[in-house]
């Protein structure tokens, strides 16, 4: 009977701690991995950040308020530059601020983000008349 008896081994003695080894070279890749996803994350969450502080800054100047700029300040990420140019008939709002990577890498792999917001400035808008309509085209 061919199929009885001892099983026969297949793994040779020099095969084991192969898993091991392949494991330990493969998990610290899987870690930076991970980490470079969680940053971009937060990169994305630091852009999207800022493209509201822009927006608001934009809404605030536009609408004549002195604080527009800290306004714009107080929704930014932190040590965002807000820049705010007065137009004859806009404002414009940038917003820029810095995304350090985690870690000790964090200098070499900081980017920066940064969004502009443009409103018409309410306080120049001319032609309309009561009731805050202009006349129909013709």
């Amino acid at each position: 009977m061919a199929g009885r008896g001892r099983p026969v081994r297949s793994v040779r003695r020099g095969d084991r701690g192969f898993v091991t080894a392949e494991t330990a070279v493969v998990l610290p890749a899987l870690v930076l991995l991970a980490a470079m996803l969680i940053w971009g994350v937060l990169a994305a969450a630091a852009q999207i950040t800022c493209v509201d502080a822009a927006r608001i800054g934009a809404r605030a100047a536009a609408r004549g308020e002195a604080d527009a700029v800290e306004l714009a300040r107080a929704a930014a990420p932190r040590g965002a530059r807000v820049r705010l140019a007065l137009a004859a008939d806009t404002v414009r709002v940038d917003v820029d601020a810095p995304c350090a990577a985690p870690g000790r890498l964090g200098g070499l792999l900081a980017v920066r983000v940064g969004a502009m917001a443009v409103a018409a400035r309410e306080d120049v808008l001319g032609g309309t008349t009561e009731g805050g309509g202009g006349p129909w085209p013709a």
